[in-house]
């Protein structure tokens, strides 16, 4: 996947989790978010190394997801809980995996209209 358009990626899904959270209020954006976060972290993945195969990339994302939600259970410091959130919930590891698994089929998919025309 060609580079710039990963990193065109990462300012969409980043555009994506602001719009979410600026036009709704309740879970949407709370669950919205979760998936963008993993996407973000699937696309940072690929940008760093874009040969990554799309199963590679959605395992690392969405694992790095869910070890990030479980080290929720213990103390995070203040100045990390923006980013890495403090309360451990249980349905955001469904929504990381759905986040990582949309990824690994647009990844996937483009890799195959790529193969078909080169």
């Amino acid at each position: 996947m060609p580079r710039l358009l990963t990193a065109l990626a990462c300012v969409v899904i980043v555009a994506c989790g602001l719009g979410v959270r600026a036009l709704w209020d309740g879970p949407v954006p709370k669950y919205a978010g979760d998936a963008l976060y993993t996407a973000l972290i699937y696309a940072l993945l690929v940008l760093a190394l874009p040969k990554v195969r799309p199963w590679v990339a959605a395992a690392v994302s969405a694992g790095l997801s869910w070890a990030i939600e479980f080290a929720q259970l213990g103390e995070i410091p203040a100045i990390l809980r923006p980013v890495l959130g403090s309360t451990f919930n249980p349905p955001d590891l469904f929504w990381y995996t759905a986040g990582a698994a949309v990824c690994w089929l647009a990844h996937h998919r483009l890799g195959a209209e790529d193969a078909q025309q080169g």
